[in-house]
C-alpha cells in the first residue's frame, strides 16, 4: 500500500497528537483515503494499475478458498484498518482473520495473514517500517509482499510472537502456502492476466 506525508490537506492544527477515535471521526468525512501514525492521518496515495490488478488477484484466490461466513477465517480490505504499534493503524491491501468481526467495527481483530503490494514509492515502508509494525502484532503469523513490477513476492512467516520471521521467495511456478488459514494458491493464479513489460536488453 502506498502512503506519503501528508503536510497540507488537513484543516485541525497538529499541536498535539491526534486520537484514534478523532482520527476515525475526520476520516470518514475525507475523500481521500488515510492511515494513521498514532500522531496524524498520512494521506494514502493511488497505485498504478498494476498496483490494482495485483491486490484484486490476492482477493480473488481468498474469496474462492475462504467463502464469507462458511469457515473460521474471513478475508478483508484494502479499507479494513488493522492497529499495530501504540495507536497506529495501517490499511492493508488485504487481511485474514480467524475471529468474529462484529459490522460495526473500524478494526479487525485477530488478524493472522496480512498481504501488501508494493510500488517503488511504497518499498521501504512496506518492507522496513511495516515489518517493524506486523511483527509487533501477536496474532499475525505471516506476511506477504507482492511485487507489482513483476511476479514475485516475499513471504515472512513465524509460529509465535517470540519467533524471528522466516523469509522465502516465490514466483511463477510456486505455490502460495498459508497453511494458519488452509490455504494454497498457484502465484500464477494471483498475476493472472497481468502482463509486464519486458526490461531492454543491453550489452555492455
Amino acid at each position: 500500500m502506498t502512503t506519503r506525508a501528508n503536510t497540507d490537506s488537513m484543516n485541525a492544527p497538529l499541536r498535539k497528537a491526534w486520537t484514534q477515535e478523532e482520527f476515525f471521526s475526520w476520516a470518514e468525512r475525507q475523500e481521500e483515503r488515510y492511515e494513521f501514525d498514532g500522531f496524524r492521518p498520512v494521506a494514502m496515495t493511488g497505485g498504478t494499475a498494476h498496483h490494482n490488478r495485483v491486490m484484486w488477484g490476492i482477493h480473488r484466490a481468498l474469496d474462492r478458498r475462504l467463502p464469507r461466513g462458511k469457515g473460521p477465517c474471513e478475508p478483508f480490505g484494502p479499507d479494513a484498518g488493522l492497529g499495530t504499534i501504540g495507536d497506529t493503524v495501517r490499511y492493508p491491501d488485504a487481511l485474514v482473520t480467524c475471529s468474529k468481526t462484529a459490522g460495526n467495527e473500524r478494526k479487525i481483530s485477530g488478524v493472522v495473514v496480512v498481504f501488501e503490494v508494493i510500488s517503488s514509492s511504497s518499498g521501504a515502508t512496506d518492507r522496513i517500517v511495516k515489518l517493524r509494525e506486523y511483527a509487533a502484532v501477536a496474532s499475525i503469523k505471516r506476511y506477504v509482499i507482492f511485487e507489482s513490477s513483476s511476479i514475485g513476492l516475499q513471504v515472512l512467516e513465524r509460529s509465535s510472537p517470540e519467533q524471528v520471521w522466516q523469509t522465502t521467495a516465490l514466483t511463477s511456478g510456486d505455490i502460495l502456502r498459508m497453511p494458519e488459514i488452509g490455504v494454497e494458491t498457484p502465484v500464477d493464479e494471483i498475476y493472472d492476466g497481468i502482463e509486464f513489460s519486458e526490461p531492454d536488453n543491453q550489452d555492455g
